[in-house]
């Protein structure tokens, strides 16, 4: 059985340690699935397509990425896709402890997945698509912060 694992988020936009968070743990599954989730609730600054299109960008070297968008569930989506895992970054303990929650929920929902966690590297753990957000809506260059494929217009 493929090692199927799916690594849901907004990615808006799509930063380096995600980006490492993806290539780190290809050692460990067979297939990573980069899952961008349609939120109706979150105001996003860059468009479902442009999103998805410049994570696909980003994984054009590797055979063992591929990047959809879905909406509902994740582990609706996990059954669809049959992937059995779900990959999340830690940055920080906050993040330990709302991920923790959400996989206890996921497993309750579907006992057949399992949520990964792989560590953000140090010099990650304080880069958010948050703060990316914030330093483009403000003019600044956000570009050190973001794979190398991914450019903002002025």
């Amino acid at each position: 059985m493929s090692r199927i694992a799916l690594f849901p988020g907004s990615f808006d936009p799509f930063t380096i340690g995600h980006e490492s968070i993806v290539r780190r743990s290809l050692s460990l599954f067979d297939h990573v699935i980069v899952a961008v989730g349609q939120n109706s609730t979150k105001a996003n600054l860059f468009s479902l397509q442009q999103r998805v299109s410049w994570i696909k960008e980003v994984f054009a070297d590797t055979d063992k990425v591929s990047v959809s968008s879905y909406s509902g569930l994740t582990v609706d989506y996990c059954k669809e896709v049959k992937a059995r895992f779900i990959l999340r970054g830690l940055r920080t303990s906050a993040d330990f402890g709302f991920e923790r929650g959400i996989g206890q929920v996921n497993k309750a929902l579907l006992p057949s997945v399992e949520t990964v966690f792989i560590l953000a590297l140090p010099e990650h753990s304080a880069i958010s698509s948050t703060i990316i957000r914030d330093i483009i809506r403000n003019g600044g260059n956000a570009s050190q912060f973001v794979p190398d494929v991914i450019k903002f217009d002025k």
